[in-house]
């Protein structure tokens, strides 16, 4: 916490010191360098590597991003295209739809699981209620809140007989992002001897800030090493340093401005991911990540919300358009009115005009 208060121009001192001892370490351990290139954290990233004179091998299961971050990649020299093992259709189908957060879709996916035989852990998610293994204590960090219990619990309301739970119409999974990014480029990394430097900011909050307040920048584990230079920044570091480096900003995100505080921030997406990724959206103001890609590629859009998915029972298709109206996300109501106003504008001019011309 006390180097996250640094200012901006002590943070990128410290970033250059933390990035240089993890080339030592593996030039001293005989490994290669690569840095997993995403979306603008990662690609800034890139670039702060290179000015530095850290030239390691830019490596991205990019055809997960979006087609403006594609197009950045494709410039990048000797990036490396890595394919995921799953498809995104695959994934929903196959284990569900990454909704709320990677830890909560978690816990959700075990109480969709029938007869589930982690019934301590079923009931710790239901009530918090840590058991005999726990000592009989209380862990809100466990517990799901109250809203997605009422909405996922269905399955085992007997741990919760005060509350009329429901069972949700589709499979929630936190297993997108190892089939598709995490498992293909950790396999390619052992393939080459590669250790990573990934843009992963404790700000972003969530598993990720756990992660790196517990390990720090540099992390020298068993079976994981990697390092994240841009551990301590905050997102007004990181568009700073991007501005600073000139680094190419992909069209989803806009451009980068300043408010009339003084403070920067990207005019179109704040954060970027897998276009059919639902992490998070519950909490994103509207235009949120599918309205904008409602507006980028309305055929993309019609898939994911309508056709992605095809009930195995009913045969019905349907998307993402049925998860987020039962979790309250809105999604289309606020386009469909504004095109009626457009149409009914249209319609007032025409009559005008020909009232004019009699």
């Amino acid at each position: 916490m006390q180097k996250q208060s640094l200012p901006y121009e002590a943070k990128i001192v410290h970033a250059t010191a933390r990035a240089r001892e993890f080339q030592d370490w593996a030039i001293e351990h005989g490994k290669n360098i690569c840095v997993s290139v995403g979306g603008l954290d990662s690609i800034t990233l890139y670039y702060f590597l290179e000015s530095i004179g850290i030239h390691a091998t830019p490596v991205s299961v990019s055809i997960l991003e979006d087609k403006s971050i594609r197009e950045i990649h494709k410039q990048i020299p000797g990036m490396v295209f890595v394919h995921p093992y799953k498809s995104k259709v695959q994934v929903l189908r196959e284990h569900g739809f990454p909704v709320i957060s990677k830890e909560k879709a978690s816990k959700i996916a075990n109480l969709q699981k029938p007869d589930n035989p982690k019934q301590t852990f079923i009931h710790a998610i239901m009530t918090g209620q840590m058991g005999e293994q726990g000592h009989f204590g209380q862990s809100p960090k466990l517990k799901l809140p109250e809203k997605w219990i009422k909405l996922f619990g269905g399955p085992y309301n007997e741990h919760r007989p005060d509350l009329q739970c429901k069972t949700a119409p589709f499979k929630v999974s936190d297993e997108c992002c190892k089939w598709m990014k995490e498992k293909p480029a950790q396999d390619w990394q052992k393939q080459n001897n590669m250790i990573p430097y990934l843009g992963l900011m404790a700000s972003e909050g969530g598993q990720r800030e756990q992660g790196l307040m517990k390990n720090g920048c540099n992390y020298y584990g068993k079976s994981t090493i990697r390092s994240c230079p841009f551990a301590i920044f905050s997102r007004q570091d990181l568009l700073q340093l991007a501005l600073d480096l000139n680094a190419p900003v992909p069209k989803i995100y806009g451009t980068i401005e300043r408010n009339e505080k003084g403070e920067l921030y990207t005019t179109r997406a704040q954060r970027t991911g897998c276009t059919m990724c639902g992490f998070g959206i519950h909490i994103e103001k509207r235009p949120h990540r599918f309205d904008r890609l409602r507006e980028d590629n309305k055929k993309e859009w019609h898939f994911w919300m309508y056709d992605c998915v095809v009930d195995p029972d009913t045969g019905e298709r349907y998307g993402w358009g049925k998860v987020l109206d039962y979790i309250g996300v809105k999604w289309e109501e606020p386009y469909l009115h504004q095109e009626q106003m457009e149409l009914s504008t249209l319609c007032e001019m025409r009559w005008i005009l020909r009232q004019t011309m009699n």
